[in-house]
């Protein structure tokens, strides 16, 4: 496990004896932390469940699944997979020991679709945060976690570059909680191939601080299609180019054009072979699962899994790749951090180098404590048609209220680096501070705490918000606000209470979309 003896002892964890030796990154490469010998990843993409459902499906909490699919992932020659979906409240111990036993490491996305930055309406609040810190603290103590994505394609397009610096303060903000359980896991993010931002991606998130830069970096590539492609005509030798030099560890976080079928995989042997070996660390073939984009491996239904024309090819190519490498004692890193990208419309990027602030649930309760105008509501909505009305309700209210009056403490602005005191607190939060601000505008006249039934006067606790800034969580903090939180999630399910996590403060990725489009 990636823990200190003292500290498994502390945690009462030492009892689970490491199956699989560490990999820690050093410069822009990953090493076995035992052997010193430089590790590539042989992946696949690995999201099982493909039932339709607005639910977020669970792998890796479901033995019957990972029994059924371990043989194929061994067969194949797999040394690691990505898992898009997890959630933090069921229990993970049979997948995570035999992917363990059959040497295979995890590298997991902490957000799911419901629990994410919304690339069009970007916010990071304290249940977003509180939601992520509960994934690492289940996750965090297994030995085959080879690390956590903090986003994936979030931002995907020219109009939405701002929302990178939401997902650079969760890399930061979950680097810090990482490092204070003593746990050394690294984090990273998941970029897709615009090449209209394809640099300006790249750059921003290994420039500035070093506590706020990603640990690793992957793109997502699609480029090499058919047998006739080459290292050059596919693009890939632009890709490699771009990331040559770089002081942090890069992989392909997907890989495997399908525009041509069956696929054949040519592009292995430039990925495991010298045109790649010295920039790039291996990467995630997509994917395990045959769906309807045809990019599957093997078909499931029910306990049953068979190969598709794709399998063997690739079990092929993947065994014939034998990268060469470097030792870790032997190598000195001589790469270099970037410089950030240049923001302006004109620079096809627009996200600061500032980054939001560490949401703060001691922040935002002390916050409530101060308002004498408050949402009826003390939990959100869970169905669609109740999301609906409340996000009309809020947008009606930011509109009619934020008009006339100064909304900054609860408003971003991505592009300037603004960020106001209150704005990583959540939805129902931010806008019981709106009504709060109106009430108080009014003079705190009869009816003007109302908005049609929606906010109720409250008697505050604390005579005004002036220390409330300085509040800060503890160490020990790790779930949403208790205070005026959001509900559960909509697809809650019967909770496993060993696994230490709450599903209390986490807001849906539905609910958010709508509360940040009204907010914002």
């Amino acid at each position: 496990m990636r823990v200190s003896i003292a500290s498994a002892a502390l945690l009462g964890l030492a009892f689970r004896a490491a199956a699989i030796d560490p990999i820690v990154t050093k410069g822009s490469k990953f090493f076995n932390s035992k052997t010193g010998e430089q590790f590539f990843i042989k992946g696949v993409a690995y999201q099982p469940d493909i039932e339709s459902t607005s639910q977020v499906r669970d792998p890796l909490a479901d033995k019957a699944i990972c029994t059924r699919d371990l043989p194929f992932l061994k067969d194949m020659g797999v040394n690691a997979i990505r898992v898009y979906q997890t959630e933090p409240f069921g229990n993970h111990d049979d997948c995570m020991k035999m992917l363990s036993d059959a040497g295979i490491y995890v590298l997991l996305d902490l957000s799911t679709p419901t629990e994410t930055i919304n690339r069009e309406t970007p916010t990071y609040d304290v249940d977003l945060y509180g939601y992520y810190k509960q994934k690492i603290d289940t996750f965090g103590e297994y030995d085959n976690i080879l690390g956590f994505f903090a986003g994936n394609e979030v931002t995907n397009a020219v109009n939405n570059t701002d929302a990178s610096a939401f997902v650079k303060a969760v890399i930061r903000d979950t680097r810090s909680y990482i490092k204070e359980k003593g746990l050394s896991i690294p984090v990273g993010y998941a970029a897709n191939d615009d090449a209209d931002i394809r640099w300006q991606l790249q750059t921003y998130f290994d420039c500035g601080s070093t506590d706020e830069q990603a640990e690793f970096l992957a793109i997502n590539l699609y480029e090499w299609c058919g047998d006739d492609a080459t290292f050059e005509t596919s693009g890939y030798a632009d890709v490699v180019k771009n990331a040559t030099g770089w002081d942090i560890p890069y992989i392909l976080g997907e890989y495997g054009c399908n525009a041509i079928r069956p696929r054949t995989f040519t592009e292995i042997a430039s990925i495991y072979g010298s045109d790649m070996t010295d920039v790039f660390s291996g990467g995630f073939v997509y994917e395990y699962v045959e769906e309807a984009n045809g990019y599957g491996l093997v078909e499931v239904s029910g306990s049953k899994a068979t190969k598709t024309e794709d399998y063997a090819n690739f079990k092929t190519a993947l065994a014939a790749a034998k990268p060469s490498g470097v030792k870790m004692s032997s190598y000195s890193p001589s790469g270099k951090q970037q410089t950030c990208p240049k923001v302006g419309s004109d620079y096809h990027w627009v996200a600061s180098s500032t980054l939001p602030p560490t949401p703060s649930n001691a922040t935002c309760e002390c916050m409530m404590k101060s308002l004498s105008c408050t949402s009826k509501l003390t939990a959100m909505p869970t169905s669609a048609s109740d999301l609906k009305s409340f996000g009309q309700n809020v947008g009606q209210i930011f509109g009619t209220v934020c008009a006339s009056i100064d909304c900054g403490d609860v408003s971003t602005d991505a592009s300037k680096g603004e960020y106001g005191k209150y704005s990583g607190c959540n939805a129902l939060q931010r806008v019981s501070w709106v009504v709060n601000a109106w009430y108080e505008n009014e003079r705190m006249v009869d009816g003007s705490c109302d908005f049609d039934g929606f906010a109720t006067t409250a008697k505050p606790s604390l005579s005004d918000d002036s220390s409330c800034s300085s509040q800060k969580d503890s160490s020990s903090s790790s779930s949403g606000s208790s205070s005026h939180t959001s509900g559960s999630n909509s697809d809650d399910s019967e909770d496993d209470s060993s696994s230490g996590a709450s599903r209390a403060g986490v807001v849906s990725a539905a609910a958010a979309a709508i509360i940040a489009a009204a907010l914002f």
